[in-house]
């Protein structure tokens, strides 16, 4: 698949919260994701599909209620594409809020082999 192709069943996939299904389909094994550093108990780097399903659980886990989500179209270059996406979250023991991020990633052999986020921290 190209960037192209790859970021438009990512976005398709992202729309219906399809996570596991985007990460069984669209990442390479041994794909690599990156979070900014933040008072967030999310790992900083982590590697391979397992780890990254873990760190979604573990973000999911500290989600108390989500109220709503959204995101921008995607914008794609030969190896990379990026979107912003937002939510309406409220974490467990903080006040409700917005959160907002971007989102490259990063396509190689028809395969996400990289993700970086953006953001503030939920404070």
């Amino acid at each position: 698949m190209t960037t192209q192709e790859v970021a438009n069943r990512y976005y398709e996939l992202i729309q219906m919260h399809q996570y596991e299904q985007i990460q069984n389909e669209l990442y390479a094994p041994d794909a690599v994701s990156i979070e900014p550093e933040n008072d967030t108990n999310l790992p900083l780097v982590v590697t391979g599909i397992e780890a990254l399903r873990q760190k979604e659980g573990l973000f999911f886990s500290q989600v108390e209620a989500m109220h709503g989500s959204y995101m921008s179209e995607i914008v794609v270059s030969s190896f990379f594409f990026s979107m912003m996406t937002g939510m309406d979250v409220t974490m467990r023991g903080k006040q409700r809020k917005n959160k907002e991020q971007i989102c490259v990633f990063e396509v190689r052999n028809g395969k996400i082999v990289k993700e970086q986020f953006f953001y503030d921290d939920f404070a």
